[in-house]
């Protein structure tokens, strides 16, 4: 049986039709029946376990009575008429109130007959009440009906159509109930047999008819593995085939221009992290193979030096590098600051984006072709066909996961001789279950030690009547010599409202710290480049000691006098965000301060966020936090490209499931990287059914 019956629109299963099957299309994202039994419960209602009304407290959830009701009345006139029934099982009495249904719920309620009620109490007037509970006589409950009642995602528009959660589940068991015993098996039955995985047709029943909490979780189990799988195979068949097709240039030579620098130009001397990554990339170079290497290392942790340091070895080895960055500002920094670590080396470098002028660009693309140019960088102008290099050997890529795929893929065709070699860098620390989900194909180093000399940012957090308080520390930094960023939030949805924020804060800082004494700059992203180039250039030339900014100064400035980060509104950053700004200060050799201020209301995840921020700074234990409270999607902004849907499986949740399915598809792709074997005919055909449409990648990070 093919998987045609799983393909089969939506509107054609019994029960659905076009009107139902437009809206599933569009507020469920359900086009076809398997797209329905992929739409998995959120979590269960135990009807398996009874609960005594003595037991009932605040955090309970939904809970299951057995009792008789003692009386009833009916409270009330008209539209505020309500029935309230008073309910025992012995331990206590409760009251059940229902607002509809009034009279046919009255002719149900016989004194003395025991009754099942199910519901979600609430505390009214100091006493617990349920509103609307579902209601069964106890001599009716089949043995059939005590299970797992799984609930469904629904909302306004799904509702209006009867496809609440009840609903859902009525058009799940009608589409098992027609396609049993044709659902095809997508894992090859070593996998099966190996993991001790459920049969895919018996998971599908399972994890929407459980009958019992073990059934419900061998079926996750089994859904979880098979989505992480298929994720894990794709990374690592690129991976395998990369290795063994894709030849890289052999960096034989350590010349002059790597041991110049090593000798007289280091800034400071080498961690023994980055010591060992450079071990690490010296094996990759010397290997044969291309090099495609993630390098993750917090804010000044030193990731720039080891970059350049391999960039050196390429030009010693007679090939030319480049250098891409996200934005301008940031390629900018890249620019000076390789270019204040080269010093006199005899190193050419050129950066080249949108705003760079004709005649220069003209100028640079000739040098580039002709090879006499060593080091290129730039932003996405760095893609375009023009762009033509004579020998490009290493490609290095900052903060790589604002780069699509597509756009890295350009960069290996401009060698078609050998592959260039690949350093990715971020700063953003990447939880271990998301850096295998999206950078499973690449190996991983990491800068986990600061340079000798750097101290700890002290992080604080302060309410805004605390703001004097704040305001007189800041005086006090200043006086003695140091700058401040105090940095606001500029979220694109309320952008006019976080703008006019943005300068009431400016002009506040402008009052309460008074010129000539004090100078005050400002930079937010809606400024022209010259506008935010020139602000900048006052600040780092500390011809003004406040900077006032949104989070534009994230990325792109690096003050080493800057001592005090102020974030206003901190409540509404993420984790990562508030990590990176905080890696803003700190650079320096005097003992640097983070605020953080918030208004006196915070959710439970603010609350989360800034004790995190207060308790460490590690980076990597700060993303776990994040991928806990946000989700992968917005750690890193946009959905990676290629990337498999996670219906079920949870990055921050499922780290040891990621990691056996991990296994699993490492050793089919070690042994089997085309799947033309007879035993992975099963997966095969899933994978192309998953990545149908998709660019094999094969040569891509």
């Amino acid at each position: 049986m093919s998987e045609s019956l799983l393909d089969r629109p939506i509107e054609y299963l019994k029960g659905v039709g076009p009107q139902r099957g437009e809206v599933l299309r569009k507020e469920a994202n359900v086009h076809t029946i398997g797209d329905l039994l992929h739409y998995y419960p959120f979590r269960y209602i135990d009807k398996t376990r009874f609960h005594t009304i003595r037991e009932i407290h605040p955090e309970i959830g939904y809970v299951q009575l057995k009792g008789t009701f003692l009386r009833y009345e009916i409270v009330g006139e008209k539209r505020k008429k309500r029935l309230v029934a008073y309910f025992t099982d012995g331990t206590g009495t409760m009251e059940l109130v229902w607002f509809q249904g009034i009279r046919w719920i009255s002719e149900l309620l016989r004194p003395a007959t025991e009754f099942i009620v199910f519901g979600k109490p609430n505390i009214f007037g100091h006493k617990y009440s349920i509103a609307h509970p579902e209601l069964q006589e106890a001599d009716d409950r089949s043995a059939g009906d005590a299970r797992f009642q799984p609930v469904y995602n629904s909302g306004e528009k799904l509702s209006a159509k009867g496809l609440d959660s009840r609903g859902i589940l009525r058009l799940i068991r009608t589409a098992l109930s027609e396609i049993m015993g044709k659902i095809p098996e997508t894992l090859s039955a070593e996998i099966v047999r190996n993991y001790s995985l459920l049969p895919r047709e018996s998971a599908l029943q399972l994890i929407h008819f459980p009958a019992s909490e073990d059934d419900m979780k061998k079926a996750s189990f089994r859904i979880k593995f098979e989505e992480f799988f298929f994720i894990q195979l794709r990374l690592a068949r690129l991976k395998v085939i990369r290795e063994r097709t894709a030849r890289g240039a052999v960096f034989e030579k350590v010349g002059d221009h790597f041991n110049t620098f090593f000798s007289s130009r280091l800034p400071f001397p080498l961690t023994g992290a980055q010591k060992r990554v450079m071990k690490e990339i010296r094996k990759d170079l010397a290997s044969g193979k291309q090099m495609n290497r993630l390098l993750q290392g917090d804010v000044g942790s030193g990731k720039t030096v080891v970059a350049l340091m391999t960039m050196l070895l390429a030009i010693d080895n007679g090939y030319q590098c480049a250098f891409m960055a996200p934005t301008e500002i940031l390629a900018s920094q890249h620019m000076d600051t390789l270019a204040g670590l080269l010093g006199d080396l005899p190193v050419r470098l050129a950066l080249l984006t949108g705003s760079t002028k004709a005649a220069q660009r003209k100028h640079i693309l000739k040098d580039l072709s002709e090879g006499t140019l060593h080091l290129l960088l730039g932003t996405h102008a760095v893609l375009e066909d023009k762009v033509s290099f004579r020998s490009l050997g290493l490609v290095v890529i900052d903060e790589q996961h604002k780069f699509g795929v597509a756009q890295r893929a350009k960069l290996w065709q401009k060698n078609p001789e050998t592959v260039p070699h690949v350093l990715v860098m971020t700063a953003t620390p990447i939880p271990r279950t998301l850096a295998m989900t999206l950078y499973g194909d690449l190996d991983v180093s990491i800068i986990d030690e600061l340079p000798p000399g750097r101290k700890p940012v002290t992080t604080v957090h302060r309410f805004e009547s605390q703001r004097l308080r704040v305001q007189g520390f800041l005086k006090e930094q200043i006086r003695s010599g140091r700058q401040v960023y105090v940095v606001y939030p500029l979220i694109e949805e309320s952008a006019k409202v976080d703008l006019a924020n943005l300068y009431e804060g400016y002009e506040a800082i402008c009052r309460d710290f008074p010129a000539p004494e004090f100078r005050v700059s400002v930079v937010h992203g809606r400024m022209t480049p010259a506008d935010k180039e020139m602000e900048m250039r006052r600040f780092v030339k500390r011809e003004t000691q406040i900077m006032v900014a949104t989070t534009v100064i994230e990325v792109g400035v690096n003050v080493p006098n800057a001592s005090v980060m102020v974030i206003e509104n901190a409540e509404r950053f993420g984790l990562s965000q508030l990590h990176q700004l905080r890696g803003r200060v700190g650079r320096g050799a005097d003992q640097s301060y983070c605020i953080l201020i918030s208004g006196p209301k915070l959710s439970e995840d603010a609350k989360v966020r800034i004790q995190t921020m207060c308790r460490t700074s590690d980076g990597f234990e700060i993303a776990e936090t994040d991928l806990r409270l946000r989700g992968p999607g917005e750690i890193l902004g946009t959905r990676q490209s290629g990337e498999a849907e996670l219906r079920l499986g949870d990055l921050a949740r499922d780290g040891k499931i990621l990691r056996v399915a991990q296994e699993a598809a490492l050793k089919v792709a070690a042994d089997d990287p085309a799947l033309n074997g007879a035993a992975h005919a099963s997966i095969r055909e899933q994978y192309a059914r998953i990545f149908k449409g998709q660019p094999d990648w094969g040569r891509v990070s």
